[in-house]
């Protein structure tokens, strides 16, 4: 799906602006092992006082002699004395393709100053942003002008299908195949371990976000005892790694949307869009019909209409923002919003974050290479899930021609770990809940904080004030709440109020 991204609503723009800044002014190249910290460039690091550097590893770590990446790493040290130091913080925001350099400026955002007493370490996994060699196919497939997502003909199935298999054989072309062969979910848990080496951390914590999360999970399975603390937000069923995932994802984005339009209902007075979710939902499809004709701008079609409020469906701190660009469209006919909404959320010219996420998804586990699976499997989840399906179908189809061997999934779960925080709101469409209730099954040191009914993702702390007291003093003591029996949340935290939007001018 739209990747599973990424940190938090207010600094999503900041770490996108990360990918294409340079991080340090000392190239990268230093030996095997250490990072060189110097200076940072990013206004955002410079401002909170972080280290930046470079980290050379194997591209293949069963020839640790051959060929050498390039990590870029950021840090932002401890401001407490250094009797009061927990150690590393390792941070990822998810993706895969997210860059995590700015999550080193994280610390201040855990409450009661519990987040002071480590360096939080950020970085971009290999192929990722600044690091080197950074991953990239085709700059121009996420552009405007691509072919309507719903597969309605056999032509527009095979366009779709030959604009997957482009990009697929563009991605053999510009890259290493060395590199492609080796970006799964188990090289960057590698590369995360030899950033804890190279700190000379005895034992490392991490924070996860999203695809982070099952970074942090097959970290734990793998080096559990190299973990001290970890919180993971919005978790990956390690069950579905990635095909059935992708599928299961399509619904709750559907439920979502269809939540929001109940939303934007209830404060018609300020979007006049419609008095029940059936009015406003009837009102976004005439807009889906109109713009099949006559394309917002001149460039925002149906496509890009999708991709734009697919946002409701991911954040409701964004409800407000689209509640005004959906009513400013119909009532007013701004389509230039639209055109700068999608060039914010659409993923145009993010081309490396879209090259990462495949080459990791398509080589984590073997996805079905005969695409009548893939037509049955999508038309039914169509009938349950008519306005991402597709999108998300396609968004995905590389993997059927991808140019690097599949692995195997790690078996994920550990009862030699010490402590595991797992944090979830119960309408996550990204990443759904029954994700959190497995990794709290295989991992019998974890306690879970359950938000019902709360539709947003991986966005913690957040000024929840009962989920983000619990993690800071998960941080500061290493105290979990109390595990109770079953298959269940060891504690609710009512989510944050619905947003308000202003009142009509």
């Amino acid at each position: 799906m739209k990747r599973l991204i990424v940190t938090t609503v207010a600094s999503a723009a900041l770490a996108l602006t990360a990918l294409n800044a340079p991080v340090a002014t000392a190239a990268p190249g230093a030996p095997a092992g250490t990072i060189d910290f110097g200076p940072c460039t990013n206004p955002t690091l410079v401002a909170a006082g972080a280290q930046c550097g470079f980290l050379q590893v194997p591209m293949d770590y069963r020839r640790p002699h051959g060929k050498k990446i390039q990590l870029a790493v950021s840090r932002v040290k401890h401001k407490t004395p250094d009797s009061a130091f927990q150690g590393v913080m390792l941070t990822n925001p998810g993706g895969p393709g997210g860059s995590g350099l700015l999550l080193s400026t994280r610390g201040p955002r855990v409450p009661n100053h519990a987040g002071d007493a480590y360096d939080w370490i950020g970085f971009d996994p290999r192929g990722v942003g600044s690091s080197v060699p950074a991953i990239s196919c085709d700059p121009n497939y996420m552009d405007y002008n691509r072919p309507s997502y719903v597969p309605f003909t056999p032509q527009l199935e095979q366009t779709w299908l030959n604009r997957a298999r482009g990009y697929a054989e563009a991605c053999r072309a510009k890259n290493d195949p060395d590199l492609l062969a080796n970006m799964k979910t188990t090289d960057t848990v590698a590369d995360m371990e030899s950033i804890r080496v190279a700190l000379r951390a005895d034992k490392m914590n991490f924070y996860g976000y999203s695809y982070g999360t099952y970074l942090g999970q097959v970290y734990a399975t793998q080096h559990p005892d190299r973990v001290r603390r970890m919180v993971l937000d919005s978790n990956v069923d390690v069950r579905d790694v990635w095909y059935r995932f992708n599928l299961t994802q399509d619904p709750g984005f559907d439920r979502n949307l269809n939540i929001w339009f109940g939303w934007v209902a209830s404060h018609d007075d300020v979007y006049h869009l419609g008095k029940t979710q059936a009015a406003v939902k009837n009102v976004f499809n005439e807009q889906l019909l109109k713009l099949a004709h006559n394309p917002a701008a001149g460039v925002v079609g149906p496509d890009e209409w999708i991709d734009i409020f697919q946002q409701a469906g991911y954040y409701q701190l964004r409800w407000t923002l689209l509640g005004s660009a959906f009513a400013n469209w119909v009532n007013k006919g701004d389509g230039a919003t639209l055109k700068t909404l999608f060039e914010q959320f659409g993923g145009r010219g993010d081309d490396n974050g879209y090259a990462v996420y495949l080459a990791v998804e398509c080589t984590d586990a073997q996805w079905p290479t005969n695409w009548n699976k893939w037509r049955v499997d999508n038309w039914i989840t169509f009938t349950k899930a008519p306005y991402f399906t597709w999108q998300n179908a396609w968004f995905n189809a590389p993997c059927v021609f991808w140019p690097a061997k599949a692995g195997k999934p790690v078996n994920v779960g550990s009862r030699n770990l010490n402590s595991l925080l797992l944090i979830d709101e119960t309408l996550d469409a990204a990443t759904p809940y029954e994700g959190s209730l497995e990794a709290r099954s295989r991992f019998p040191s974890a306690s879970l904080i359950a938000e019902p009914g709360g539709t947003s993702h991986a966005i913690t702390p957040r000024g929840d004030a009962c989920v983000d007291n619990k993690i800071a003093d998960y941080l500061a003591t290493g105290t979990l709440p109390p595990r109770k029996p079953g298959r269940t949340a060891d504690v609710e935290c009512q989510p944050l109020p619905l947003p308000v939007p202003p009142p009509a001018s």
